[in-house]
This record gives C-alpha cells, sequence and structure tokens, in this order.
C-alpha cells in the first residue's frame, strides 16, 4: 500500500465521461449511483445485478452489459471501479486499466487502486472529504460524522453568498491578489460571517460583504 503522501487529492468532473463499474452487488450499485450524481456515462459489467442496478438499466440509467468482464470493457473509459467477489477478476481489471493509463478503484484492496475514494461530507455547495489512505475506513466514517456536525449549514451558506460575488470580484479586481484579499476580508472579517449565519443573521453576512466590495472598489479609484 501507498504511503499517505503518494496521493494526490483533487476533485475530477466526470461529468459526460464513461464510467465502468465491474460487479453488480449492493457495492456496485453504491458505486454506480455516486458516479451517476456527478453527471458520469455509467457502463455496467456484470452477469447479474442486484435490483437497484436493474432498475438503473430498465430507465436507461446505465448502460448493463450482460455477461463475465472482458478486456475490451475499458475501451473509451476514464475511470473503472471493480466490486467483484472474484480476486482473479478484480486483478485483471486493475492490470489492463493501468495498462491503458486509466483511473481504476478496487474496492477494499487499496494495492490494485490507482485513486481511492474519500469519506466525503456534502451541505450544498459544500464538499469536506476526509482520506486515511485506506488505513481505517472506520476511522474515516467517524471523522466524516465529526466534521459534519462542526462545519454544517452555516459554511455552506457563506459559500453560496460568497459564490454570488464571483462574478462581481472577476470583473472589478484585476488581479489575484486583489481578488484573494477581498473574498479573505469577508471571511476572516469582524463580526465573524459564519457566527452571525449561525444566528440566523443573513442581512449582516450581506452587509459584510458590500462593505468589503465599496473598500476594494475605493483602494481602486485612490490607486489610479
Amino acid at each position: 500500500m501507498g504511503r499517505v503522501n503518494d496521493y494526490y487529492i483533487t476533485c475530477v468532473r466526470l461529468t459526460g465521461r464513461r464510467a465502468v463499474v465491474v460487479g453488480g452487488g449492493p457495492v456496485g450499485f453504491e458505486k454506480a449511483e455516486k458516479l451517476l450524481a456527478c453527471g458520469a456515462r455509467v457502463t455496467l459489467i456484470s452477469p447479474a445485478a442486484v435490483p437497484g442496478l436493474e432498475s438503473l438499466a430498465a430507465e436507461g440509467s446505465i448502460e448493463w452489459i450482460k455477461r463475465a468482464y472482458e478486456t475490451g470493457d475499458l475501451d473509451g473509459a476514464f475511470i473503472v471501479i471493480a466490486s467483484t467477489e472474484s480476486t482473479e477478476i478484480n486483478t485483471r481489471v486493475f492490470a489492463d486499466a493501468d495498462a491503458r493509463n486509466l483511473l481504476c478503484n478496487v474496492v477494499d484492496v487499496p494495492e490494485l487502486c490507482s485513486f481511492i475514494v474519500p469519506a466525503i461530507t456534502r451541505q450544498g455547495p459544500l464538499a469536506i472529504a476526509i482520506s486515511t489512505a485506506g488505513a481505517s475506513p472506520a476511522l474515516a466514517k467517524r471523522m466524516k460524522r465529526e466534521i459534519a456536525e462542526q462545519f454544517g449549514e452555516p459554511y455552506a451558506r457563506l459559500a453560496e453568498l460568497l459564490n454570488e460575488v464571483r462574478g462581481w470580484a472577476k470583473a472589478t479586481l484585476p488581479t489575484y491578489d486583489e481578488r484573494r484579499d477581498f473574498f479573505e476580508e469577508i471571511v476572516n472579517g469582524s463580526p465573524d460571517p459564519v457566527a452571525l449565519l449561525r444566528g440566523g443573521d443573513e442581512d449582516g453576512v450581506r452587509a459584510l460583504i458590500t462593505g468589503a466590495q465599496r473598500r476594494a472598489e475605493s483602494a481602486m479609484a485612490s490607486s489610479r
């Protein structure tokens, strides 16, 4: 298994990408649902499937190739997840994916993974990923619960409010440093925007944002 710092943590856009799931059990269903939620084009490879996967195939949400895995099934894929009960098949899927430089995850077998899936807590646009590099999924799940309690709806709402002024910032503040300083002034300002949102004072946060906009515009005007 790779060291913790062997993994490059990133978020991958899967919209329109072909994702292959090998294995039609409950884990395959879970993985297919999550891939679909990210906009991937999911192909299931399995002779049989749990009812949830059968339903997804029947409604046309996924393509189901109803047979055992074959090497050519990975042609045109971007990402591959294997969750069969056969070590031989899982190993072959990883080898075939590796030969094609595809992202591949064999569930619960870190040594047969070119990527691992962290535990994720989501709230609106906010997503926090927790990884133990495959060492302990149970610990990652505990951390997910605790982080979800600490960073919840107020943080997600603040992200939404800040996103509303991204267009203004890009159009008004010409440099990265100016845009960074603008947003940091709001996020780390006084009063604390998260505390305001926890108290139900969204107008107070909007006032903070408006004040920061005015100060940024004034600074730009005085520098001309």
